[in-house]
């Protein structure tokens, strides 16, 4: 039988984003990582129905020199721990570290590392989510089969996504409520 998933973006979705020059971005070291509240309870429940869950995020800045790959790794670590010490259970982290405009199959809104790891986890994608803030997040969700959950203001929200949520968290209160 096929396994089902969560697939979540990073930035936005699990984590905060770093305000920095009136701009915002993602996180560049392991310090500046900081969850968004109740994201790690979020992937505990995910993973206590049987989901995996897994990050799935594009890291241009690594291709484009504002990070190195070790740095990201630290990141990755820190965002590991700081969901265990939740309880939750990151099954693993994919990141496309091409530049933006590197023409690569595994950055959103293209399905490649949506599609990498089904094939490795052997993963029902119609019966799997793809959970992001942004439409390049919703698009890869549907070109990989999944159903998809967009986390922010609903006004924002793709038209063709399945479910517009203020945050993960809410996304999991509303489709898990009646599992309690």
């Amino acid at each position: 039988m096929k396994k089902r998933a969560f697939f979540l973006d990073r930035d936005g979705v699990v984590n905060h984003s770093i305000s920095h020059r009136g701009r915002q971005r993602p996180p560049n070291r392991p310090e500046e990582l900081r969850l968004i509240d109740g994201v790690g309870d979020a992937i505990k429940r995910l993973n206590q129905l049987g989901y995996y869950v897994f990050v799935v995020t594009n890291q241009g800045g690594v291709g484009l020199g504002f990070m190195s790959e070790s740095d990201l790794d630290q990141i990755h670590e820190e965002l590991v721990g700081q969901v265990r010490c939740q309880g939750g259970v990151i099954d693993q982290i994919k990141a496309c570290t091409h530049r933006p405009k590197a023409g690569c199959d595994c950055r959103k809104p293209k399905p490649g590392m949506l599609l990498e790891l089904a094939a490795e986890y052997d993963l029902d994608l119609s019966e799997s989510y793809m959970v992001g803030d942004r439409s390049m997040d919703i698009e890869a969700g549907k070109r990989a089969g999944t159903k998809t959950i967009f986390v922010g203001p609903p006004a924002e929200a793709p038209p063709d996504v399945d479910l517009a949520s203020l945050s993960l968290v809410q996304a999991v209160e509303i489709l898990f409520a009646k599992d309690s």
